[in-house]
């Protein structure tokens, strides 16, 4: 069982199910959920995750603009940002702004653990 924390963020609930049941099966505690950027910051704010899984394309406010307030809100966390095909220009974009890695939809669970291997190194 590992001790950290992760907060999923996307606007598709089956989306979050999907990757939620993934890192709760590799033994990970997912202590929230956000359907959207303005919903991400305010659980960054109340739970401190060590790690956020980012959608880039949501309603309200996307990723990509969330990723400044997600950070102020909690510092120490790590964000890995969850793309469709064809987002590059976005992806990069995101790492620029603090992102520390990312995910392509749809998920691959072993590229999933690499990311998260990844970033809790860092």
């Amino acid at each position: 069982m590992s001790d950290l924390t992760f907060l999923v963020v996307d606007d598709a609930v089956f989306m979050r199910t999907v990757i939620k049941k993934m890192l709760t099966d590799a033994g990970y505690d997912v202590v929230a959920e956000a359907g959207n950027g303005l919903e991400a910051i305010e659980m960054a704010k109340a739970h401190k995750p060590d790690i956020v899984t980012l959608d880039i394309t949501m309603p309200e406010m996307d990723g990509i603009q969330a990723i400044g307030g997600i950070l102020d809100a909690s510092p120490d966390s790590k964000v890995i940002m969850c793309s469709a095909m064809g987002q590059q220009a976005m992806v990069v974009e995101a790492i620029k702004k603090g992102a520390k890695d990312f995910i392509v939809k749809p998920f691959d669970k072993d590229r999933v653990l690499q990311a998260i291997d990844n970033v809790k190194s860092r």
